[in-house]
């Protein structure tokens, strides 16, 4: 076996790993090491295109896991693409940009987490990217009448903009918000209220490339003698000393070799929601009972590993859009002359449809306007009969916090439950919801997709090793919809998303009346809209939740310092520790966090 040590090993050289490694090397004195699992795709055109994310899943960077069977969406497994590379999922996601939500962020902090509330959180979201410079003459086009003329502030690693800046779709996305009374009141940039904006993306404004950890945290100071990262290794456990009680190393195979690292100072976790809880399961962190049943001796018996389990769902609807508008169809369809094209326009210029993954407008929406009247009452009755029965348990006592942090936002009327976006053409990814493969052929013309996405479910589910090997995929049940709650808000949402697609000036980008792109798009009563989320809901793969930062008496993995109960020198950072998803998109939010985590190590240790 070789050995060596450093001041701070991480396992995982993903979004959290490299902002980590970024900022705890920026003291010379201190040494890093980082274990990835994936590769360096530096090189990879693909991934450096905004419009190719969706060839880059289940691709060789995309550990490519599934749910299991899902009862409440008509037993189908679920894609859960996370990104299996230097720079993790931020390097095959669809580059939206979502600010983080004062409400969530306070939530967080109301659960027990002293010093995650907004105000504790929000610089530390600002210090993660660069906002771009808008024209004065964009400003009502975007929807960001409420931004600051001056927003230096926003100053960071990761690079981002407005692709697409003049595309009709952002001021009839907005205007139409509008008219309904639902343009966002607040700076975007800052916190999400409620209403119609243009999302930021997370594509460099001058070269229109992808921005990620990798070729924003990492490359800029990756000739730092002080870091050091290891590719293509796969970690097997964290190491304690002889008590069990300090963590002290990591053990990990590389080119088939078994190495073990040892950490001075900290091991730090960072390896996703769906893989930092198998690592803690692996070296004996868990529930003892879990751990039995694979021959896992305990170390700490934290029955919150894995549990927890939240995600965005996500369902579209096609309609056909005008022959004007601009979308990226002939790129679905993959016509040579139209790939031919727009190549030429993203090397020559740094411009067209390739500079965007097509996602350019974003509506935060509440659940209380979609209940009015006697219904309103019929969602806090079936919020009441749907909440966890309590029970003198750490998990009864996990469920029953997390419950009622959903419950809130679902009943604040000035609080999102519904995200919606819109996409400039057909969905590259779909595919036939009976089997899950991509068996639909491509649609004809041109198409503009409405999705919505539920903001905050109440349904939680796991994640668990699926043996005591290493490789193994771990076992993935988000138990999607599983509370009714959840399928009684989404199908009210779905029906008044199908409804903006007559409002103008949106409706003005669509043939009229509107016409669903294939007939099962058309939704005519909330029945069928339920039916249909069932049928044809996918993940947004944002998991998060799985090392809960939670008081340990409510089934906490990790406390306000992220570190793990019950071990010292042991840490987990990365979107396991968020206890409620934020609103929309979820990468903003684990940069931040990753942010925070940096900073509270420093501060710690006394480091520069």
């Amino acid at each position: 076996m070789a050995s060596s040590s450093y001041d701070f090993v991480i396992a995982g050289g993903g979004t959290a790993g490299l902002v980590l490694a970024s900022r705890l090397s920026e003291d010379s004195s201190q040494s890093v090491l980082v274990i990835e699992a994936g590769s360096d795709q530096s090189n990879n055109v693909q991934a450096k295109i905004p419009a190719f994310y969706g060839a880059l899943l289940g691709s060789e960077i995309d550990w490519k896991f599934a749910s299991t069977a899902q009862p409440h969406l008509m037993n189908r497994t679920v894609p859960l693409s996370q990104g299996r590379a230097l720079g993790g999922s931020s390097i095959i996601n669809a580059q939206v940009f979502s600010p983080m939500s004062k409400t969530i962020a306070d939530s967080w902090a109301a659960l027990g987490n002293d010093g995650w509330d907004w105000e504790s959180v929000r610089g530390f979201h600002k210090m993660s990217y660069t906002y771009p410079s808008i024209p004065e003459a964009s400003r009502d086009t975007l929807g960001l009448e409420a931004l600051p003329r001056d927003n230096n502030d926003i100053s960071g690693p990761i690079t981002t903009s407005f692709p697409l800046e003049s595309h009709p779709i952002r001021q009839a996305w907005v205007e139409t918000f509008k008219k309904l009374g639902y343009l966002i009141p607040t700076d975007p940039t800052d916190q999400v209220s409620l209403g119609a904006f243009s999302n930021l993306a997370s594509v460099d404004p001058i070269s229109h490339a992808r921005s990620q950890a990798a070729n924003c945290y990492y490359e800029p100071i990756k000739d730092r003698k002080n870091i050091h990262i290891v590719t293509n290794a796969i970690v097997e456990k964290v190491l304690f000393d002889s008590k069990l009680t300090r963590a002290v190393g990591l053990q990990y195979v590389h080119e088939d070799t078994t190495c073990i690292v040892l950490a001075r100072k900290e091991v730090i976790v960072s390896a996703g929601a769906l893989q930092s809880p198998k690592i803690l399961e692996l070296s004996g962190i868990g529930n003892r009972e879990i751990l039995a049943m694979h021959g896992i001796s305990v170390t700490k018996d934290l029955p919150g590993v894995g549990e927890g389990l939240q995600d965005h769902l996500v369902v579209d609807l096609g309609f056909e859009a005008t022959d004007e508008l601009e979308t990226r169809d002939s790129i679905v369809r993959r016509e040579p002359d139209a790939i031919q094209r727009a190549m030429a326009d993203y090397s020559l210029n740094q411009a067209g449809v390739l500079t965007s993954s097509g996602i350019l407008t974003c509506a935060y929406m509440p659940t209380v306007n979609l209940f009015p009247g006697d219904s309103q009452q019929r969602l806090r009755t079936l919020l009441r009969e749907s909440r966890p029965k309590t029970k003198d348990t750490q998990e009864s006592a996990r469920a029953l916090a997390l419950y009622t942090a959903a419950e809130n936002a679902l009943l604040d009327p000035f609080a999102p439950s519904g995200v919606y976006i819109t996409s400039l053409g057909q969905n590259p990814l779909e595919s036939d919801p009976a089997t899950g493969t991509r068996t639909y052929k491509p649609l004809p013309g041109k198409n503009l997709v409405i999705a919505g996405i539920l903001s905050h479910p109440t349904s939680r589910g796991n994640v668990h090793i699926r043996s005591g090997n290493a490789l193994d995929a771990p076992v993935i049940d988000p138990k999607y919809l599983e509370n009714p709650v959840d399928i009684e808000v989404f199908a009210e949402h779905m029906l008044y998303l199908q409804s903006l697609a007559s409002k103008p000036p949106l409706s003005g980008l669509l043939k009229q009346p509107p016409r669903p792109s294939r007939p099962i798009y058309s939704l005519a009563s909330l029945e069928e809209a339920k039916n249909y989320i069932r049928l044809r809901a996918v993940s947004m793969w944002h998991p998060a939740g799985t090392c809960s930062m939670l008081p340990e008496e409510t089934g906490g993995v990790v406390n306000n310092h992220l570190k793990v109960y019950g071990v010292e020198g042991l840490r987990v950072v990365d979107s396991s520790i968020i206890p409620i998803l934020p609103a929309g998109n979820l990468q903003s939010s684990v940069y931040a966090v990753a942010e925070k985590a940096a900073s509270l190590i420093k501060s710690e240790y006394g480091l520069e």
